[in-house]
Parts: C-alpha cells; sequence; structure tokens
C-alpha cells in the first residue's frame, strides 16, 4: 500500500531561491505544453503526444535564448511538469466519456506565480537521497533541514517539495509500506452518524462533540482580515497582511486534521468494521449550513477512516446516502414520517423510544452489516426517499439528505 509522509523542512535562503526557479520552471513547461496542445486543437491538428511535446517544450526549447534558463534546475522537475499535465488531460478524456466516475473533470488550466500553492517532484531518477545527517538532498538545490517526526517505513520512490500560502515548505514522501500492518481482530463494529452539534454520534451511544476550529478562529480571522482589507493594493504591507491571514487560516486546519486523524485512529482500532453515511457533503455545502458542514471537514474525515480500515486490515462501509436511517425505527424497522431537523427525540408505534442519532447510527451498522454479508447481492435497503422540503436542501424537489447536519443539544 502507498502512503505519504510529509514533513517540515527549513531551507536556506539560498535554497529558498533555488526553489522558487524550480517552482517558476515547472509552471512555465506546464503552461508552454498546455499551450501547445491548445494551438494544435484550434488548428485542426493531430494531438500532440507526451514525447513529443517533451521534446518541443523542453529539449527544443533550452537551445533558445528565451528558455534556456530552463537549464538551471533539474530535468526531472520539467517532466514531472508534463506529467501532471498529462495526467490531467487524461483525467479530463476519461471524464467526458464516462470512464471516470464522479463529478465531471475540467480541462487542464494555465498555472500562475499567484496561485497559493507550489510544488514540484523529484523521482529516484533525479537522485534525490536523505543523508546520514538527516538532511534531505535535492538536485541543484542542496542540502535541506528536515523536521523528522517519525522515520519512513522504506525507501521513498518520490519526494515533492510543497511551498502554502503560509510560506510553508515541505516535503512529502511516497512510499510503499512494507510491514504488515494488520491489527489483531475485535469483536465489536459501529456504525457513524455525522452531524455538526455533535461531529459523530457511535451507535453504541458514544457521542463525540464538534470542536468547530472555524468557529472559534472567527474573531482573530476577521480581524485580520479587516487589516488585510485596508492595505493599499500592491504594497509590501499587504503582502505581508496576507501571509498572516494565511497562517490563521493553515492553524486550523492543520488543528482539524490532527484531531480528526487522531479519532479515526481511535475507532478502526477498536472496532473490526466501520460503517458511515455517504452523504452528499458538495451539496449540502450549497445550503446555509455550508460553513458548518466545511468547517466539520467530513469528507477528509471519511477518507482518513477509509484508507487506515485498509492499512490495519479492518472493514470499511458506506451506506447509501438515501437510507432514512433518521425516519426508521432500529428496533422494528418501520419507517416512520419525516422528522424534522429540530426534533431531537421520537417514539416509534412499537413503544420504542428514539434519540435521532443513536437511532440513525445504530441503523448505519445494521444497513452495512447487510451490505457486506450479502454475497448474492440483493437489495436490501429500502428505496430512496427524497428530503424533506422543509430542510436545508439545494432545491425542494433535491434527492440529497441532510437528516444529521444540525446532531444534537449536549446534555
Amino acid at each position: 500500500m502507498q502512503l505519504r509522509y510529509n514533513y517540515r523542512v527549513y531551507p536556506t535562503s539560498g535554497q529558498r531561491a533555488s526553489l522558487a526557479r524550480a517552482f517558476g520552471c515547472a509552471r512555465v513547461v506546464f503552461n508552454d505544453g498546455l499551450r501547445a496542445r491548445q494551438a494544435a486543437r484550434e488548428n485542426n491538428l493531430p494531438y500532440v503526444s507526451d514525447g513529443e511535446l517533451s521534446k518541443q517544450v523542453i529539449t527544443e526549447a533550452k537551445k533558445t535564448p528565451e528558455r534556456a534558463w530552463l537549464g538551471e534546475v533539474s530535468s526531472v522537475v520539467l517532466q514531472q511538469a508534463l506529467a501532471d499535465l498529462n495526467v490531467a488531460y487524461r483525467n479530463f478524456f476519461a471524464s467526458i466519456s464516462g470512464k471516470r466516475k464522479g463529478r465531471r473533470v475540467a480541462p487542464p488550466r494555465f498555472r500562475s506565480r499567484k496561485d497559493n500553492r507550489q510544488a514540484i517532484r523529484f523521482t529516484r531518477n533525479s537522485r534525490f537521497a536523505v543523508l546520514d545527517d538527516g538532511r534531505l538532498r535535492l538536485p541543484k538545490v542542496g542540502d535541506v533541514e528536515v523536521r523528522w517526526s517519525r522515520s519512513l517505513p522504506s525507501e521513498p520512490s518520490s519526494v515533492t517539495i510543497v511551498k502554502d500560502a503560509a510560506g510553508r515548505y515541505f516535503a512529502s514522501f511516497v512510499v510503499t509500506t512494507t510491514e504488515d500492518e494488520t491489527l489483531p481482530p475485535v469483536e465489536s463494529e459501529v456504525g457513524i452518524d455525522l452531524g455538526l452539534t455533535h461531529f459523530a454520534v457511535l451507535s453504541d451511544g458514544t457521542k463525540v462533540a464538534a470542536p468547530k476550529f472555524l468557529r472559534r478562529a472567527a474573531r482573530k480571522l476577521r480581524r485580520l482580515q479587516k487589516s488585510l482589507a485596508r492595505k493599499a493594493k500592491g504594497s509590501h504591507n499587504r503582502t505581508k497582511a496576507v501571509v498572516k491571514v494565511a497562517k490563521a487560516h493553515a492553524r486550523v486546519a492543520d488543528s482539524r486534521r490532527d484531531w480528526q486523524h487522531k479519532l479515526s485512529t481511535r475507532i478502526v482500532r477498536d472496532n473490526q468494521a466501520v460503517y458511515v453515511e455517504d452523504l452528499c457533503v458538495v451539496g449540502l455545502g450549497r445550503t446555509r449550513l455550508a460553513k458548518s458542514v466545511y468547517d466539520a471537514g467530513w469528507a477528509q474525515f471519511m477518507q482518513m477512516l477509509e484508507y487506515k480500515a485498509a492499512l490495519y486490515g479492518r472493514t470499511f462501509g458506506r451506506v447509501d446516502r438515501f437510507f432514512p436511517s433518521t425516519r426508521m425505527c432500529s428496533d422494528c424497522g418501520r419507517i416512520n414520517d419525516k422528522i424534522v431537523l429540530n426534533v431531537r427525540t421520537w417514539d416509534c408505534p412499537c413503544g420504542s423510544h428514539h434519540d435521532r442519532d443513536v437511532n440513525a447510527a445504530i441503523n448505519i451498522l445494521a444497513a452495512g452489516r447487510a451490505g457486506r454479508l450479502n454475497d448474492r447481492g440483493v437489495h436490501v435497503r429500502p428505496a430512496s426517499v427524497p428530503a424533506a422540503r422543509d430542510e436545508a436542501v439545494i432545491h425542494p424537489d433535491a434527492a440529497c439528505s441532510t437528516r444529521s447536519v444540525e446532531g444534537i443539544s449536549v446534555l
């Protein structure tokens, strides 16, 4: 299994200049390749192949006075920039042909020097190395200091140097795990109902309060944004204010990611199988609850659960978003009438009293088990149920459930 290991790096002023030069050269090669293919399409010429494009925008371009400075950086960086362009085109073609599932992928766009994130990639061909003193040797950059938070499990196949909007540098290594990290089996399984007031409600009744990192940092962000708005465009003070805002947002994102990593690891270690509802996060991001939805970071959390379950030998499953987990009684299986968001507990005609989110988590666990144990592929879930008209949806007839966006009040 391939994993990424990220580490903070601290280049010197000269190394930062070399990295800036590499960022710029990779960006120029990417844009030249995109421009060449767009020109071929506009002139009704054949699609420029990968080999011909590399020869045109790298090999031949280095011989011209306008692009002679491309030889100042590692050639692997330039080749990887074209590789990124080729991947972007393949994803675009696969999307419009229907081979790629999910949202429609847009065609490649030109890169800008003003982009918040700059990145270059070195592969094994570039002969980058991790030295005995812990420094990272990069061709035509030098030996860069790395803050090693943990050791690499195996020899990396590539390293990506990233500069974020806050001016921080990171080294992202791609490694293939060689050791068996499968955890000993346990008997417990869990269903998870995601919400806003409570970030996660487990089928065993555990409720995890939502930390709301963005809401907690709102006052500081508001002050920094106001200070940025008062700075003159193009001034040095505005540049410094932009970095301050970026650092504040980076602190929020880092705190959220660290908290979700700890929670997801604990859940995967304690349970043999984990089931969650496949929420329509993109659709919920178009509602009045968008800020709270993105502050929660559901999509990132589910991705963590999925890859950690695969890494540790656990089972992970997604339950259909149209499954009526809230309205279904976990005791008798009856699907009751719609329930508005402010109703947090309800009674079933069978006599059962339910906590809205705990009942939903129990139903998600049952549906996940049924889907996993159904070897014949028989449809065991109820038909799709559209969202209630008075809930926060994109359109009154939208079929994207929002039943768990409010959570429950703290007891």
